[in-house]
């Protein structure tokens, strides 16, 4: 029996793969191209527990009926990470909306159709279907679990980064209301997992040569920032390491008193000027290269909301690694390819 992970090849996906390798399950995994499913599974060295499908278009309701047709009976979960994200998205309900809700509604119905074994499914969610961005440096709010967004479908088509948090908030409440609307029909249990901004090394440092993922841009910039460079980008935002974020996976697929819940998997915040610090303390090399900020060794100033995720961290059981980790295994892994 094997795990379905959609989104497998995606920057978090292939730590969640690698881990679950590590705990003997065999895998599938689902990718937009060939070309991008055969270079994942040459770096997991063809391992014969990994197989990718391709899912080329999530915008069509029957978009994996063909996949749960053909290997159903092999599926006893799923992890439903794929979600659209097109930084120059112009046509924000068909390009982010309609394809993360769709994809969502699509995997689910394929299920309760075709995936008749299938016990538990983790979905992919995000902060922003939490909060809005104007609250979260609002000091007199405290979120929990319970939250969600107050944006609609109207008005988050502002820009890209407003489209795709409530492209994240709409495809949430789908399957949430889906789970209600067939609980009779289906055997599955289902959890979220809500992620803030993920930093981190990439699981394989070959793929820093092509791109970094759109979160650890933001340490890119900074790490190529000048000296006299005070102006930084306005960045004040939580966080969570891709490492963290893959294991909160698989606790959510493992533990019973996951099912049925949100699990929120991130609590400190950060600031540009955060970065610098610890980019300029644990590398004497970039000292006088790069930016050391308006406010050398003070840290993010900036006023911040607060999270109340006790009962997430009472599921999780572990720690989350700091800023300083996740930014100096980000910077030593691209240092070293470059």
């Amino acid at each position: 029996m094997s795990v379905l992970v959609t989104g497998a090849t995606g920057f978090i996906g292939e730590h969640v793969v690698d881990l679950l390798l590590k705990e003997g399950f065999g895998v599938i995994g689902t990718a937009r191209s060939l070309e991008k499913a055969q270079k994942v599974h040459a770096q997991f060295n063809n391992n014969p527990k990994v197989s990718f499908e391709i899912v080329p278009e999530l915008t069509a309701l029957d978009a994996f009926d063909n996949l749960f047709r053909e290997r159903g009976e092999s599926i006893q979960s799923v992890i439903h990470m794929a979600s659209p994200f097109i930084s120059g998205a112009t046509n924000f309900g068909n390009q982010l909306l309609v394809p993360a809700r769709n994809g969502t509604i699509a995997i689910f119905n394929a299920i309760k159709r075709y995936g008749k074994k299938v016990r538990r499914v983790v979905f992919t969610s995000s902060l922003l279907a939490l909060a809005e961005g104007r609250k979260l440096g609002d000091r007199t709010f405290t979120f929990n679990e319970g939250d969600w967004s107050s944006v609609t479908w109207e008005t988050c088509q502002s820009d890209p980064m407003n489209a795709y948090g409530g492209s994240k908030k709409f495809a949430e409440q789908a399957a949430w209301e889906f789970v209600e609307s067939h609980r009779d029909e289906i055997n599955f249990k289902l959890t979220a997992v809500i992620p803030a901004m993920v930093l981190g090394p990439h699981k394989f440092a070959e793929d820093v040569k092509d791109h970094l993922n759109l979160s650890n841009k933001i340490i890119d910039g900074l790490l190529n920032s000048s000296p006299d460079q005070t102006s930084l980008p306005k960045m004040h935002a939580s966080f969570i390491d891709v490492r963290d974020v893959a294991r909160a996976h698989l606790i959510a697929l493992q533990k019973e008193s996951a099912t049925d819940q949100r699990i929120c998997v991130f609590k400190s915040t950060f600031g540009s000027q955060d970065i610098l610090d610890i980019l300029n303390a644990r590398f004497p090399e970039l000292r006088g290269k790069i930016s050391s900020g308006p406010n050398p060794g003070k840290g993010d100033q900036t006023p911040s909301c607060s999270y109340d995720f006790s009962f997430s961290d009472e599921i999780l059981g572990f720690e989350f690694k700091t800023l300083e980790e996740s930014v100096y295994d980000t910077v030593e892994q691209v240092l070293s390819v470059r």
